[in-house]
């Protein structure tokens, strides 16, 4: 590991202000995947300005209905928040199948947006790849690529993106708050992961030396009726091999409203607005969710070794939408 620098920031301008002076620091809140990629020397910051103790540890009611949630949160204090679980129970069951309890306890909102991809040749040094060294290649495209990307991928890199809460949510267009030296700022989530095209190392929105203050939930009615499912290799904590947010709302056999968004097959949370759109208006019906699912993965574009993921989400997401709509008959 680099030898490193390591200061306590004392409030958001403060914070903000040294990664103005110095492009080499890094903002560090539990250090679940910073600290991480740092023994494996993916990470090497000369310094490292721990936000923990910021006054962006909290939950709160908007006005409108909504949640706004701060970025120190910890995974377990937002999946235990009666708010959440209440309005919002597909990101609580999300940020519960996300890791063990002790990592939970460490992980905070804004450190698990900017989580780095777990593939095999972006944690290995010794390795090739274009998202730790552009240009360099993506050897995953020939190589182990089990549990890579299906959509939204490129030649540059076919990675996916870990996050089990920023599917949730992407479900419910959560808008991601930060503070520059210029002042304070958002983006949508859906805006937030940058294509990957020739350039998968630029990775988000952000403005160089931002930083994030926490992100908003805006009210959505559909959201309280919802469910995150993820399926993995293991039953042990492990990362997604497909995972599904899923929130609907049925009224007289017809869909109202649905939500649907994916992880673990592209290099963010997928949004499947093409599935949406397929629903909205439709029977509540298997063969429509079929339908809508097929819609949304005709798009995909698997490698030899991951065809199996399109099978697996179009049956994720008829199970789900068919599990929600017998409950919303009860």
């Amino acid at each position: 590991m680099k030898e490193f620098g390591y200061e306590r920031a004392l409030d958001v301008p403060g914070a903000v202000a040294v990664l103005g002076t110095d492009p080499d620091a890094r903002f560090l809140g539990g250090g679940t995947n910073l600290v991480d990629l740092m023994k494996s020397g993916v990470e090497r910051p000369a310094r490292l300005v721990d936000v923990r103790e910021l006054p962006l540890g909290r939950v709160e009611p908007t006005e409108d209905g909504g949640l706004r949630v701060g970025a120190t949160v910890t995974n377990s204090d937002l999946a235990a928040h009666p708010e959440v679980r209440r309005r919002y129970p597909a990101l609580t069951q999300a940020v519960l199948a996300g890791a063990s309890g002790q990592l939970r306890n460490m992980a905070t909102v804004g450190g698990n947006l900017l989580q780095r991809t777990r593939c095999g040749y972006f944690t290995d040094v010794t390795k090739a790849c274009n998202k730790r060294v552009p240009g360099s290649g993506c050897p995953a495209l020939t190589g182990e690529h089990r549990n890579h990307a299906i959509l939204g991928a490129s030649d540059a890199c076919v990675a996916t993106h870990p996050s089990d809460m920023g599917v949730a949510l992407a479900a419910f267009d959560a808008v991601v708050r930060y503070e520059t030296a210029d002042g304070p700022g958002e983006v949508p989530l859906a805006d937030f992961y940058l294509p990957v095209g020739d350039t998968p190392h630029l990775e988000t929105a952000l403005p160089a030396g931002a930083l994030i203050t926490g992100i908003t939930l805006p009210p959505a009615r559909v959201a309280a009726h919802s469910r995150y499912r993820k399926v993995r290799e293991r039953a042990s904590y492990a990362f997604a091999i497909g995972s599904v947010a899923a929130a609907l709302d049925v009224e007289d056999g017809v869909v109202r409203d649905v939500r649907l968004a994916f992880g673990a097959v592209a290099s963010r949370p997928w949004r499947a607005r093409v599935a949406e759109r397929a629903l909205i208006g439709a029977p509540a019906t298997e063969e429509a969710f079929a339908a809508a699912a097929d819609a949304e993965l005709a798009a995909a574009q698997p490698l030899p070794q991951n065809g199996y993921k399109v099978p697996l989400l179009r049956n994720l997401v008829v199970a789900m939408l068919g599990e929600l709509t017998q409950e919303a008959t009860k």
